[in-house]
């Protein structure tokens, strides 16, 4: 077997996969009616958290040549579960190696990290307009919250 033909394998993000990492987000970015991508703003958060691993940890899917996935599972407290939990952004496959399954074995390796862990719940938001995004988190266990996301975004200027 060659050594391009080697399986995709999950490990940390690095500070030398950002180039690669916001070009995911940007992709992602575009398909979502509530973000503009800005590489700018995307590597400035990347770089906040791959800088300070207790806000959180971003897992990649990588081949020898390229990063292709990545899942971000950033660290909060919640006093309703009293405990640590996890915010989940970013699961992102890139376009030209969907529907193999990368998704959910990054999905997967998110939830046993944070079990393994000892997190207390993980929240995700998804795309309301995007039937197949919201059937593929609860093809994993992921529920309906009877919560409504509402958000304040404050101009960077102000």
């Amino acid at each position: 077997m060659s050594a391009s033909a080697t399986e995709p394998r999950i490990e940390p993000a690095t500070i030398e996969d950002l180039p690669q990492l916001v070009e995911l987000l940007v992709a992602l970015f575009s398909e979502e009616a509530d973000f503009d991508p800005n590489k700018a703003k995307q590597e400035h958060g990347l770089r906040m958290i791959l800088e300070q691993p207790s806000r959180g940890r971003i897992f990649v899917l990588r081949t020898d040549h390229q990063v292709i996935g990545m899942v971000n599972l950033l660290f909060t407290i919640s006093t309703a579960e009293g405990g640590l939990v996890v915010l989940m952004e970013d699961v992102i496959v890139h376009p030209q190696h969907r529907r193999q399954g990368y998704g959910s074995l990054l999905l997967k390796h998110a939830i046993h990290f944070a079990r393994d862990k000892h997190f207390r719940r993980i929240t995700l938001l998804t795309d309301r307009i995007s039937a197949q995004s919201q059937a593929f988190f609860a093809n994993h266990g992921f529920a309906f919250s009877s919560m409504i996301p509402m958000r304040l975004v404050f101009d960077a200027e102000s």
